[in-house]
């Protein structure tokens, strides 16, 4: 998965190295851990965020 999003996020010129992605996904998953409603929010964003790279790279692909 976090190649996924390292992927779309190149498309829009924003590099992120790993450790940065993992540090992300553990400051994420406590915040679930401590306040479990905000794993509503968190899923929602990471939906829209793989849409609208999925939206991206189908454009991409279709002007190519």
């Amino acid at each position: 998965m976090g190649e996924v999003i390292e992927k779309g996020l190149k498309k829009f010129g924003v590099t992120v190295s790993k450790p940065v992605l993992a540090l992300i996904a553990i400051i994420f998953g406590i915040l679930v851990i401590v306040f479990p409603e905000l794993l509503q929010w968190i899923v929602g964003l990471y939906f829209i965020i793989q849409g609208v790279l999925f939206f991206a790279d189908y454009y991409e692909m279709r002007k190519g």
